[in-house]
């Protein structure tokens, strides 16, 4: 038996600290916040979306980063075993589109309670408002966590602080510096799953909501991202799905290198579209060019559509020149966004970045450099798509560090 002390009381910190404690070790779980899982209460908007119902390659494609470092973690811990788990320790689920799984009772806190009552039944020691200050090392092992309260003599310890998202939650980067001091290399960190303020002015169409439009991003003249879905206009420019998306493609590069479009009839090809400008046009001849392009567009896109095809919104259909219409089927295909920067940490679903994974042993989350240390979940340079993808991390990634310990 080994005492094992556990720094972080979230998804992977909780699923990590049962792990260890099932193969008979004894286990303090430390969180500094005055309860547990407080990132987990408002995740899914407060109804968490704790994995999504795929196999384990299915998992792997919607890993943004880390997806080779996590393959052995998917397959160990895959979200047919999160969902095993869940089931075994009381929480009825239930499966949304895009096989998101929630809890059935639509409630965030029921999935911290779970993992809770299954922490207690294995006899994991919970300690609540108590922050780890450092990680004690001798010899190249730990042997021991200082904490605002006290000196813990252990023989191994697993970092599972998360990243620095929501920092309201008690996600302020503590795990990065344990893993600094420990000798350990960082991957900056930035901003993922996060909406995307524009240059351009769209003030206008704030909270217009797009279905089935495709946004396309490329960098550099390569393709970055191509996906169709749904976007969301706001005050500052996009967000919604596809943004989200988009935000964790690119928030690595510098976003005065990355061009964006947005095209609002993916169903159509140039040439189809134009066919149905002629029809639309021929039918209302005399009608204004903006009164027209209502049926192609919410109101509230419709002039910003005509600004980039240079029409002014009180042509009238029978005045609009070949070159003109041939300008709104560009603009209509491939309408420009400007990035200028993303939204910050207080707003990103996840922290893309953190602890270097060549440094860490794939198989048992084990630092390379210091015997003794895991290191699981957010804190790791390791993020995915929404949709469930990132706490499935957490779950793979802190059953794999606990498991190890035995």
């Amino acid at each position: 038996m080994k005492k094992v002390v556990v720094i972080g009381g979230g998804a992977s910190g909780l699923m990590a600290a049962y792990a260890a404690a099932k193969n008979g070790n004894h286990v303090i779980l430390l969180e500094k916040n005055e309860k547990l899982g407080k990132k987990i209460y408002i995740t899914g908007k407060g109804r968490c979306n704790l994995t999504n119902d795929c196999p384990p390659d299915f998992f792997l494609q919607n890993v943004v980063r880390g997806a080779k470092f996590l393959t052995g973690a998917a397959y160990a811990f895959p979200a047919a075993r999160t969902m095993e788990f869940m089931e075994l320790h009381g929480l009825t689920l239930k499966v949304e589109r895009g096989n998101r799984v929630f809890p059935a009772s639509d409630h965030a806190s029921d999935v911290t309670k779970t993992l809770e009552r299954a922490c207690r039944a294995v006899g994991v020691q919970i300690c609540l408002n108590e922050s780890a200050v450092k990680i004690e090392i001798s010899d190249g092992a730990v042997c021991g966590v200082r904490t605002l309260k006290r000196d813990l003599q252990c023989e191994r310890v697993i970092v599972a602080t998360g990243g620095i998202s929501y920092p309201s939650t008690g996600s302020t980067g503590d795990g990065y510096r344990f893993a600094r001091e420990a000798g350990h290399s960082l991957v900056r960190t930035v901003p993922s799953l996060v909406g995307l303020e524009l240059k351009n002015d769209f003030s206008a169409a704030q909270g217009v909501s797009l279905k089935n439009v495709v946004l396309t991003a490329t960098r550099l003249g390569k393709t970055i991202s191509s996906r169709m879905g749904e976007l969301l206009f706001t005050h500052y420019g996009i967000s919604g799905p596809l943004a989200l998306s988009l935000s964790a493609e690119i928030n690595r590069f510098s976003l005065n290198e990355v061009s964006i479009t947005l095209d609002f009839k993916p169903a159509l090809d140039e040439q189809q579209l134009d066919a149905r400008l002629l029809r639309e046009f021929e039918a209302h001849k005399n009608e204004q060019i903006k009164t027209v392009a209502r049926s192609l567009l919410p109101s509230a896109c419709v002039n910003m559509i005509l600004a980039s095809a240079k029409i002014v919104p009180e042509t009238k259909v029978n005045a609009v020149k070949r070159e003109q219409r041939t300008a709104l089927v560009k603009a209509l295909k491939s309408f420009s966004l400007i990035p200028a920067k993303l939204r910050g940490f207080e707003e990103a679903v996840v922290t893309s970045g953190g602890v270097e994974l060549k440094e860490v042993n794939p198989k048992t989350m084990e630092s390379k450099f210091v015997k003794g240390l895991h290191f699981c979940g957010e804190v790791l340079d390791a993020d995915a798509f929404t949709g469930g993808f990132n706490l499935q991390i957490a779950f793979s990634s802190g059953f794999l560090a606990g498991n190890s310990i035995n």
